[in-house]
C-alpha cells in the first residue's frame, strides 16, 4: 500500500490532481501494483481526502498544544514515529490539526505498527492533500530511503 501512495505522490504531485478512480486503478495495474495494495491505498487516500473539515476542530490550528498518546496510540505508533511528529510540529511544519490527521490515518492502518518510514509516507500524503504543496527540504526528509524524488 505504501509503495502505491509514494507512486501516486511522485507521479501526480506536480499536476496537483490525479485521474478518476477507474483510470487511476488501470494506471496502477499497468505500473505493476497488486489489486489489494491498490484498493487499500485508494480507500485510505479517499478517507483522508473525504474527511470533513468538521471532523477535527479548527481551533487546533490556532493553539499551542501538547499531545499525549493513549495506550493504543503508543502501541501502534513507534517511539520514532511519535518523536518525528513532535519534531515536525516543533519545526512548525505541522499544525496541531495536521498532527491529528496524521495520527488518525496511522491508527486507521490495519494491525500494523507504524514505523518511521510508514509515518513519513502518511505525513507526505496528509501535507499533499491538505496543504497542496510541500517544501523541497521537507520532501527530501519524507520520501522513503532508497526512493528517488521526481519533482522538478
Amino acid at each position: 500500500m505504501f509503495d502505491v501512495l509514494v507512486y501516486l505522490f511522485e507521479n501526480y504531485y506536480q499536476t496537483e490532481t490525479y485521474p478518476d478512480q477507474d483510470t487511476l486503478e488501470r494506471k496502477l495495474h499497468a505500473a505493476g501494483f497488486e489489486n489489494d495494495d491498490i484498493q487499500d491505498a485508494l480507500d485510505w487516500l479517499n478517507t483522508l481526502t473525504d474527511l470533513p473539515k468538521e471532523a477535527l476542530p479548527e481551533s487546533l490550528d490556532t493553539r499551542q498544544s501538547f499531545r499525549g498518546y493513549s495506550a493504543d496510540e503508543a502501541a501502534k505508533l513507534s517511539l520514532e514515529s511519535r518523536g518525528f511528529i513532535a519534531f515536525l510540529e516543533g519545526a512548525k511544519i505541522l499544525t496541531p490539526l495536521l498532527r491529528e490527521l496524521i495520527i488518525e490515518r496511522g491508527m486507521a492502518l490495519p494491525n500494523e505498527v507504524v514505523g518511521l518510514d510508514k509515518l513519513k509516507v502518511i505525513v507526505l500524503m496528509v501535507l499533499w492533500t491538505r496543504r497542496g504543496n510541500v517544501d523541497a527540504l521537507i520532501l527530501d526528509e519524507l520520501i522513503p530511503d532508497g526512493e528517488k524524488r521526481q519533482t522538478h
